[in-house]
């Protein structure tokens, strides 16, 4: 056991440019990914729903006032057409 211990640290290669850049691009991926979270829990401006709720009462609004049986009657003239070019 007189042999003497190499005790200094292995020689690691340093790091090429694609290894760099995608170390970095992956530390940016997941802080993106973290932003993205964090907007989906909390969510920042409350001026966004006060909008979609009018939009959604107005569209109930036109839903309301259309006749229901004009649909159908568009479809039937779609069949009878398509009826007619066989």
């Amino acid at each position: 056991m007189s042999a003497e211990l190499d005790l200094s640290p292995p020689e690691v290669p340093e790091p090429t440019l694609l290894e760099s850049i995608l170390r970095y691009g992956l530390f940016l991926g997941a802080i993106f990914q973290l932003i993205c979270i964090l907007a989906i829990i909390f969510p920042s401006s409350k001026g966004h729903e006060q909008e979609e709720t009018e939009s959604t009462e107005g569209k109930t609004g036109e839903q309301m006032k259309k006749p229901k049986g004009a649909a159908p009657q568009i479809r039937q003239k779609q069949k009878k057409e398509s009826k007619k070019k066989r």
